[in-house]
Order: C-alpha cells, then structure tokens, then sequence
C-alpha cells in the first residue's frame, strides 16, 4: 500500500449515511480520482446496518480492484469478505488482529500524534499507521500530528503512514511530499459537491 512517487487517497465512509444514496455518490467519487483503498468507518452499533453496508459497498470496490476494510470491527472484516481492519486505538489490538485475520489481511492501526504508538504497532505486525489529525479541529483534545512527525517518520520508517484528519488543501500540498497517503472522510462528504471538493482537496498531489 505504498507509493514513493505520489500518495494515494484512502476514502473513509462518513460515520452515517443512507446506503441507496451514498452508493452512486460513492461511484461518482471514484470516477473522478483514483482511490487506494476504502475504509467502512461506521458510528452505528447495529450490526444489521454494518453488514449490509459492508456488502453493498464491497461489491463496487471490488470490482474497481480497491480494497475495503472496517473500522475495528474485527469479527466483521473477515465474515464479511472483506480486506482487512483499521483500529482506532493504536497498537493495543494490532498482534491480536493480526494472529486472527489471514495473512494477507490488510491490518491499519490509528496511532493519534504518537511516535511511539506508530512504532509499536508496527513492530506488532500493522501494514500501516495513521496519524492525526494534521489539522486544527475542534474534536478531541486538540491535539494535532505536525508536520515534523511525518517528516521524521518518511525518512526513518519504511512502514507505510496515512495523513488524515482536519485535511485542507495547504495541509495536503504541505505534507505531499513525506506521506504516503491521506486519509480523506469528512472532509469531502460534508459538502455539497464531493467530487468537487476531493478534486479541490487534492489539486496540489
């Protein structure tokens, strides 16, 4: 999952949507750029809704050769047919996905603005880390993942890292060149033209 010459886009789900809508907005959206891989990152508990969501949606991933993986549901990700899982709480769970999921299973682990978190899930056997957010957001504790961070990471780790979080097209431009992919959600599903507004988020790639 990693590019040297240019990052690629990870697509993040919106937290909520209407799956009949957001299927063809989501076919729309690859249309218009090339996405690396998918992120179903649902806010729901009911299982109902994931797995049909998580249906739908692989079978337009797939068949664009893109993979999908889900937020933390572990259990899902291979039930489902799906391509792996990304945990949001650092390297806690990252040894136990990994003995669990086939091992080429896609295993991600959101590490906040941690070196050390970074590192430890992948001595643990993640295939990529993400930090953020890159920018001011009023969520959290507003803490954010500067810049010096991926800089120091691209230079010195050869695990694949994902930039995502209060993305902004001077953020994208700025860390293009030390980061291997952006993780890009809220930021083009909040507005009223997503492909509009990923082809803006990502003019400066």
């Amino acid at each position: 999952m990693s590019d040297v010459e240019r990052p690629q886009i990870y697509l993040l789900s919106p937290p909520a949507f209407a799956l009949d809508a957001f299927t063809g907005l989501l076919q729309r959206v690859l249309d218009a750029s090339p996405v690396a891989c998918f992120r179903l990152a649902m806010a729901t508990r009911d299982e109902g809704d994931v797995c049909r969501a998580a249906d739908a949606l692989r079978e337009i991933l797939h068949a664009r050769d893109i993979p999908i993986v889900i937020a933390d549901h572990l259990l899902l990700a291979e039930r489902l047919g799906l391509d792996g899982v990304h945990l949001s709480d650092g390297a806690r769970r990252v040894r136990k996905a990994r003995e669990k999921l086939q091992k080429d299973a896609i295993v991600g682990a959101f590490c906040g603005a941690s070196r050390h978190d970074g590192l430890t899930a992948g001595e643990a056997g993640a295939d990529y880390v993400s930090f953020g957010p890159v920018g001011p957001t009023a969520l959290g504790d507003g803490t954010v993942a500067e810049r010096e961070l991926f800089a120091w990471w691209s230079e010195m780790i050869e695990l694949p890292v994902v930039a995502e979080g209060g993305l902004t097209a001077e953020v994208v431009a700025d860390l293009a060149p030390i980061t291997d992919f952006f993780g890009i959600g809220e930021e083009i599903w909040s507005q009223d033209d997503p492909v509009a507004a990923l082809v803006h988020l990502t003019q400066g790639l």
